[in-house]
């Protein structure tokens, strides 16, 4: 695992978007695999900005989001493809028909799983996978106990997860208990992973991560088991962490 620490949350975001833009200008038909939340959020308005700066295009690039909850509407203003239109698509000239979101209001979900994952196989792996990582190891909405071998499934959300993201809604009441995720084994097929923590709630996660114990009850720790992984955090997130180059 290559790990990158940075002073703070803006540094995180330039440094993660200069990885994406390299990719993108070394192979313009780049598959990126994307996520949503307060992490990339500065990511995205970095790769906007360099966009309208003329230096990358997304004219070939296609993306492959993680998730999506299952009940909510595409126009739903919380659904993750209203998140994604607002943070990057709109901004970007992406054509639509080049970005996927699993579909969590399909009326039969085990067959949307199975389509989704289809398509993960057609057009992927994506050539580097967008990861946060949840204060119980959660990757993507994988939670703790997932099987390593699962591919795109419906899961049904921790409620530490759900009190996480209520802050998107009015009440933790509207967050939805189930969404549609990448399996682990979808995720792990990436070629490259890059994983992303910012901010003091996610300590305790790194410094579990960083023991490499790989167990299903705390998803992230099978990263460990991948060739090429990129960890950047900030300072508030590495805290009183080993210095990098001790690891």
């Amino acid at each position: 695992m290559n790990l990158i620490v940075v002073n703070h949350y803006e540094e995180l975001s330039q440094k993660a978007a200069e990885i994406i833009e390299q990719l993108i200008q070394s192979h313009p038909a780049s598959i990126l695999g994307l996520a949503t939340g307060s992490t990339p959020i500065g990511l995205y308005q970095e790769l906007i900005k360099r966009y309208q700066q003329g230096a990358i295009s997304f004219e070939k690039v296609r993306t492959i989001n993680l998730d999506e909850y299952i009940g909510l509407a595409e126009d739903h203003p919380q659904s993750y493809h209203a998140f994604m239109k607002k943070h990057l698509f709109d901004e970007i000239a992406i054509p639509k028909e080049q970005t996927h979101l699993p579909n969590g209001n399909a009326s039969f979900l085990d067959e949307e799983c199975l389509r989704y994952e289809r398509l993960i196989e057609k057009i992927g792996p994506a050539d580097v996978q967008l990861l946060g990582i949840g204060s119980n190891g959660h990757i993507g909405f994988n939670e703790p106990g997932s099987s390593f071998s699962s591919e795109t499934h419906v899961i049904k959300l921790a409620q530490s997860t759900r009190e996480a993201n209520a802050r998107f809604f009015h009440s933790v009441d509207e967050v939805p208990s189930h969404a549609i995720t990448m399996g682990i084994a979808s995720i792990l097929k990436s070629k490259k992973i890059l994983l992303l923590a910012s901010g003091p709630s996610k300590t305790a996660a790194l410094r579990r991560l960083l023991q490499q114990k790989k167990e299903e009850a705390f998803p992230a720790s099978v990263l460990c088991s991948h060739p090429h992984v990129t960890l950047i955090a900030d300072r508030e997130a590495w805290a009183d962490l080993p210095q990098p180059e001790t690891i």
